[in-house]
């Protein structure tokens, strides 16, 4: 008696398939949605002010700050927006992953905060690399467009 050999493991209880089916791509279009809304949520304050972190990106070894502060501004507020409906969704996922992984680093070594100051931008680097990576789903502006970068 031979097996067919599948790429995933049988599930334990397998009338939960079509569960897990029926909700995949709704959740991770929910995790899209809800990273990108609260990224840009997380940037609003700073685009009110793109100079205000002129001086804590100067911290960083980024000169001159006068340019990296709007630019991190503007990655996290509108970047967040492009993520949110599904535009641009790995371009922008991308962009925010190398700000996150920057506060990483800010967090844990500057700081000095370790893995528990830097564990929530650890999580949200990944969640971004993952849709770096991924790109959106059909619940987007890039299925509807007909293109993904």
């Amino acid at each position: 008696m031979t097996e067919i050999a599948t790429d995933r493991p049988r599930l334990i209880v397998p009338a939960l398939g079509r569960v897990y089916s029926a909700l995949g791509e709704g959740a991770e279009t929910l995790l899209r949605v809800a990273a990108g809304l609260l990224l840009a949520t997380h940037g609003y304050g700073k685009i009110l002010d793109p100079f205000g972190a002129s001086g804590m990106v100067e911290s960083l070894g980024f000169y001159p700050g006068a340019f990296w502060s709007p630019l991190l501004s503007a990655t996290e507020f509108f970047g967040g927006i492009l993520i949110a409906i599904g535009l641009l969704t790995r371009p922008a996922a991308f962009a925010g992953m190398i700000v996150l992984a920057v506060t990483v680093y800010f967090h844990g070594i500057v700081q000095d905060q370790g893995l528990m100051g830097a564990e929530k931008s650890i999580l949200w680097t990944l969640i971004l690399f993952f849709f770096a990576v991924r790109g959106a789903n059909r619940h987007s502006l890039d299925a509807r467009l007909g293109r993904q970068f």
